[in-house]
């Protein structure tokens, strides 16, 4: 199995599907250590809050790789805006098709992502679209766990080492229900008030009209503490409920 340096120097140029967070911000570090020709691709679109849109510009500008930003209306989509049991297929397939129209553009012809070893590959939609594509997973190849990311992130001074993982914002919306840009945006607008308030690694779900609050089990204290805020915080919602069984981290 190979280490990221023997991956990078036998591929001294691609192009990496960068989203800003802990595995591809890896990838990014180990390229540039390691002396390939790398470039940052970040795809923009409503699934994609703005944190991770600036994270991705900040880590960029401290390694000093160049990043450009796709832009997609994914909504314009039938199989994504729908939101059926396929819907991560679909979405994946379109975006990883664009980052790649995008960087053959520019010369690359290898396209790299930051799946991990830890992530159940399987026949998960979103990673079939990949395989399709044929993008390459570094940290996967090289047998690298997020355990492995997180320490190695962290030995390299990344600023992501500790960033909690985070599912694109389609993900709080309930499967089968029709995804529209208001949703996402009152999602965004109530987790961003959240963090404020010191929650950490958590969701807001849609329910019904209602706000289904997650947090990890050492954050339920927290949330009863701070009840008033949090429902001040979930205004745009007919209400709020705390789900009682813990989000695992």
């Amino acid at each position: 199995m190979p280490t990221l340096e023997e991956f990078f120097r036998a591929h001294p140029k691609a192009a990496l599907a960068f989203s800003g967070g802990t595995d591809s911000a890896l990838l990014l570090w180990a390229g540039k250590r390691y002396g390939c020709d790398i470039r940052a691709y970040y795809v923009k679109t409503a699934f994609q809050p703005e944190f991770e849109y600036r994270d991705a510009l900040r880590l960029a500008r401290e390694l000093d790789v160049p990043m450009t930003v796709v832009e997609v209306d994914i909504l314009s989509l039938p199989g994504a805006a729908a939101n059926g049991p396929e819907r991560c297929y679909f979405c994946k397939k379109a975006l990883f098709s664009r980052l790649r129209e995008a960087a053959r553009k520019d010369g690359y012809a290898l396209l790299l992502d930051g799946t991990n070893a830890s992530d159940d590959a399987g026949d998960r939609p979103g990673m079939r679209a990949i395989r399709e594509l044929e993008v390459r997973s570094p940290l996967r190849e090289c047998g690298l766990t997020k355990a492995d990311v997180r320490r190695l992130s962290k030995e390299a001074g990344l600023f992501t080492w500790d960033k909690p993982a985070y599912a694109c914002l389609a993900t709080r919306i309930p499967t089968g229900a029709p995804i529209i840009a208001a949703d996402l945006q009152k999602v965004e607008r109530a987790e961003t008030a959240l963090h404020a308030l010191g929650f950490r690694d958590f969701r807001v779900r849609l329910f019904h009209g209602l706000a289904r609050v997650q947090v990890p089990e050492g954050q339920m204290a927290l949330a009863l503490e701070q009840r008033e805020e949090i429902l001040a915080a979930l205004g745009d919602f007919d209400g709020a409920v705390l789900d009682l069984k813990a989000r695992e981290v």
